[in-house]
Protein backbone atom coordinates (compact mmCIF):
# COMPACT_ATOMS: atom_id res chain seq x y z
CA UNK A 1 0.00 0.00 0.00
CA UNK A 2 2.78 2.31 0.80
CA UNK A 3 4.72 1.78 -2.61
CA UNK A 4 1.39 2.45 -4.27
CA UNK A 5 1.04 5.81 -2.55
CA UNK A 6 4.07 7.00 -3.35
CA UNK A 7 3.55 6.12 -6.84
CA UNK A 8 0.48 8.04 -7.20
CA UNK A 9 1.96 11.18 -5.29
CA UNK A 10 4.87 10.81 -7.60
CA UNK A 11 3.86 12.37 -11.22
CA UNK A 12 1.56 15.11 -9.05
CA UNK A 13 4.61 16.31 -7.00
CA UNK A 14 6.72 16.62 -10.16
CA UNK A 15 3.70 18.41 -11.82
CA UNK A 16 3.79 20.61 -8.69
CA UNK A 17 7.60 21.14 -9.26
CA UNK A 18 6.84 22.13 -12.72
CA UNK A 19 3.99 24.45 -12.51
CA UNK A 20 5.76 26.02 -9.23
CA UNK A 21 9.13 26.86 -11.49
CA UNK A 22 7.37 27.83 -14.50
CA UNK A 23 5.92 30.96 -12.63
CA UNK A 24 9.36 31.45 -11.30
CA UNK A 25 11.02 31.63 -14.91
CA UNK A 26 7.59 33.23 -15.46
CA UNK A 27 8.22 36.22 -12.38
CA UNK A 28 11.61 36.35 -13.30
CA UNK A 29 11.13 37.01 -17.58
CA UNK A 30 8.53 39.32 -16.23
CA UNK A 31 10.81 41.75 -13.42
CA UNK A 32 13.37 41.71 -16.70
CA UNK A 33 10.93 43.31 -19.06
CA UNK A 34 9.89 45.84 -16.50
CA UNK A 35 13.66 46.68 -15.79
CA UNK A 36 14.05 47.02 -19.41
CA UNK A 37 11.59 49.01 -19.68
CA UNK A 38 12.58 51.16 -16.90
CA UNK A 39 16.29 51.44 -18.73
CA UNK A 40 15.07 52.25 -22.07
CA UNK A 41 12.61 55.59 -20.43
CA UNK A 42 12.48 56.51 -17.37
CA UNK A 43 16.22 55.69 -16.66
CA UNK A 44 18.02 56.29 -20.03
CA UNK A 45 20.54 58.72 -19.69
CA UNK A 46 19.60 62.67 -20.51
CA UNK A 47 22.38 65.19 -21.54
CA UNK A 48 23.41 67.19 -18.16
CA UNK A 49 21.87 71.08 -19.05
CA UNK A 50 24.06 73.75 -18.79
CA UNK A 51 23.40 77.27 -17.91
CA UNK A 52 25.31 80.58 -18.15
CA UNK A 53 23.90 82.42 -14.76
CA UNK A 54 26.56 85.07 -14.70
CA UNK A 55 29.30 86.61 -16.22
CA UNK A 56 31.21 89.64 -14.47
CA UNK A 57 33.94 90.94 -16.56
CA UNK A 58 36.24 93.06 -14.67
CA UNK A 59 38.09 96.00 -14.97
CA UNK A 60 37.03 96.70 -18.86
CA UNK A 61 36.84 100.76 -19.04
CA UNK A 62 36.35 101.77 -22.72
CA UNK A 63 38.12 104.67 -22.23
CA UNK A 64 38.81 105.94 -25.90
CA UNK A 65 41.84 108.71 -26.39
CA UNK A 66 42.73 110.31 -29.92
CA UNK A 67 45.13 109.72 -32.26
CA UNK A 68 46.13 106.47 -29.77
CA UNK A 69 42.82 104.61 -28.80
CA UNK A 70 43.06 103.38 -25.53
CA UNK A 71 41.36 100.33 -24.06
CA UNK A 72 42.49 98.85 -20.35
CA UNK A 73 41.73 95.41 -20.04
CA UNK A 74 41.82 93.33 -16.70
CA UNK A 75 42.59 89.38 -17.26
CA UNK A 76 39.47 88.38 -15.12
CA UNK A 77 36.55 86.85 -16.21
CA UNK A 78 34.28 85.44 -13.63
CA UNK A 79 31.58 82.92 -15.01
CA UNK A 80 29.00 81.21 -12.57
CA UNK A 81 27.55 78.20 -14.42
CA UNK A 82 24.74 76.31 -13.68
CA UNK A 83 24.90 72.36 -14.10
CA UNK A 84 21.66 70.46 -14.50
CA UNK A 85 20.55 66.94 -13.85
CA UNK A 86 17.66 65.85 -15.61
CA UNK A 87 17.99 61.75 -15.14
CA UNK A 88 16.11 59.89 -12.14
CA UNK A 89 19.98 58.94 -11.38
CA UNK A 90 22.56 60.72 -9.79
CA UNK A 91 25.82 62.08 -11.88
CA UNK A 92 29.27 62.45 -9.98
CA UNK A 93 31.80 64.74 -12.31
CA UNK A 94 35.76 64.85 -11.77
CA UNK A 95 37.49 67.68 -12.65
CA UNK A 96 36.11 69.92 -15.43
CA UNK A 97 37.82 72.19 -18.01
CA UNK A 98 35.93 75.94 -19.70
CA UNK A 99 37.95 77.66 -22.22
CA UNK A 100 36.77 80.91 -23.33
CA UNK A 101 37.36 82.33 -26.87
CA UNK A 102 36.60 85.28 -28.86
CA UNK A 103 36.14 85.30 -31.93
CA UNK A 104 37.36 81.66 -32.36
CA UNK A 105 40.48 81.83 -30.94
CA UNK A 106 40.88 80.63 -27.28
CA UNK A 107 41.63 83.81 -25.10
CA UNK A 108 41.51 81.58 -21.40
CA UNK A 109 40.58 78.56 -19.80
CA UNK A 110 39.67 77.31 -15.87
CA UNK A 111 39.60 74.73 -14.42
CA UNK A 112 36.08 73.05 -12.58
CA UNK A 113 36.07 71.64 -9.02
CA UNK A 114 34.42 68.03 -8.94
CA UNK A 115 31.21 67.96 -7.77
CA UNK A 116 28.24 65.64 -7.65
CA UNK A 117 24.80 66.70 -8.72
CA UNK A 118 22.01 64.48 -7.00
CA UNK A 119 18.99 63.04 -9.22
CA UNK A 120 16.67 66.16 -10.28
CA UNK A 121 19.11 68.13 -9.19
CA UNK A 122 21.22 70.96 -9.96
CA UNK A 123 25.06 72.62 -9.40
CA UNK A 124 26.61 75.94 -9.16
CA UNK A 125 29.83 75.99 -10.71
CA UNK A 126 31.84 79.16 -10.19
CA UNK A 127 34.54 79.16 -13.04
CA UNK A 128 37.42 82.27 -12.66
CA UNK A 129 38.90 82.44 -16.36
CA UNK A 130 42.37 83.86 -17.24
CA UNK A 131 42.14 86.04 -19.75
CA UNK A 132 45.32 86.13 -22.36
CA UNK A 133 45.30 89.64 -23.26
CA UNK A 134 48.58 89.00 -26.19
CA UNK A 135 45.76 86.48 -27.84
CA UNK A 136 43.10 89.57 -27.95
CA UNK A 137 45.79 91.85 -28.77
CA UNK A 138 46.15 89.69 -32.33
CA UNK A 139 42.36 90.74 -32.94
CA UNK A 140 42.26 94.53 -31.63
CA UNK A 141 40.87 96.32 -34.16
CA UNK A 142 37.81 94.19 -33.70
CA UNK A 143 38.01 94.69 -30.07
CA UNK A 144 37.89 97.36 -30.26
CA UNK A 145 35.34 97.68 -32.46
CA UNK A 146 32.91 95.80 -30.72
CA UNK A 147 33.70 98.11 -27.26
CA UNK A 148 32.56 100.87 -28.55
CA UNK A 149 29.59 99.62 -30.35
CA UNK A 150 28.94 98.68 -26.97
CA UNK A 151 28.59 94.65 -27.35
CA UNK A 152 31.34 91.54 -26.97
CA UNK A 153 30.32 88.23 -28.20
CA UNK A 154 32.22 85.60 -26.56
CA UNK A 155 31.87 81.47 -26.16
CA UNK A 156 32.70 79.00 -23.84
CA UNK A 157 33.05 75.89 -24.39
CA UNK A 158 33.36 73.30 -21.14
CA UNK A 159 33.75 69.67 -20.39
CA UNK A 160 32.83 67.83 -17.87
CA UNK A 161 34.01 64.30 -17.51
CA UNK A 162 31.90 61.94 -14.76
CA UNK A 163 29.68 58.63 -14.20
CA UNK A 164 26.13 58.35 -13.49
CA UNK A 165 25.16 55.71 -11.24
CA UNK A 166 21.97 53.59 -11.52
CA UNK A 167 20.84 51.47 -7.93
CA UNK A 168 24.17 52.20 -6.27
CA UNK A 169 25.32 49.54 -8.39
CA UNK A 170 25.29 50.15 -12.09
CA UNK A 171 27.67 53.28 -13.19
CA UNK A 172 27.95 54.46 -16.72
CA UNK A 173 30.70 56.47 -17.82
CA UNK A 174 29.63 59.92 -19.36
CA UNK A 175 31.56 63.63 -20.75
CA UNK A 176 29.14 66.40 -20.59
CA UNK A 177 29.84 68.78 -22.85
CA UNK A 178 28.30 72.36 -23.27
CA UNK A 179 29.43 75.02 -26.08
CA UNK A 180 27.75 78.26 -25.05
CA UNK A 181 27.59 81.88 -27.04
CA UNK A 182 26.54 84.77 -25.08
CA UNK A 183 26.81 88.52 -25.28
CA UNK A 184 27.82 91.24 -23.08
CA UNK A 185 26.56 94.46 -22.53
CA UNK A 186 29.26 97.68 -22.56
CA UNK A 187 29.13 99.47 -20.10
CA UNK A 188 27.00 97.49 -17.83
CA UNK A 189 29.16 94.44 -18.01
CA UNK A 190 25.88 91.93 -18.02
CA UNK A 191 24.98 89.13 -19.89
CA UNK A 192 22.66 90.50 -22.81
CA UNK A 193 21.77 87.39 -24.68
CA UNK A 194 23.05 82.93 -24.32
CA UNK A 195 22.67 79.96 -26.27
CA UNK A 196 23.71 76.90 -25.45
CA UNK A 197 24.46 73.55 -27.04
CA UNK A 198 24.14 70.71 -24.41
CA UNK A 199 25.56 66.71 -25.37
CA UNK A 200 26.58 63.91 -23.27
CA UNK A 201 28.99 61.03 -24.86
CA UNK A 202 28.35 57.67 -23.09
Amino acid sequence: MTETNDQGRGPKARRRCFIVGGVILLLQLLLFIIFLILVLTVFKAKAPQTQLLSATLEGISPRVSFPVVNIQLNITLNLTLLVKNPNHVSFKHGPGKSYLLYRGDEVGNADLYPGLIPSKGAETLPSRLTIQVDQMAADMSALISDVLAGQVVLETRTRIPGRATFLKIFKKHAVATSDCRFTIDIPSLKIQSQECENKTKF
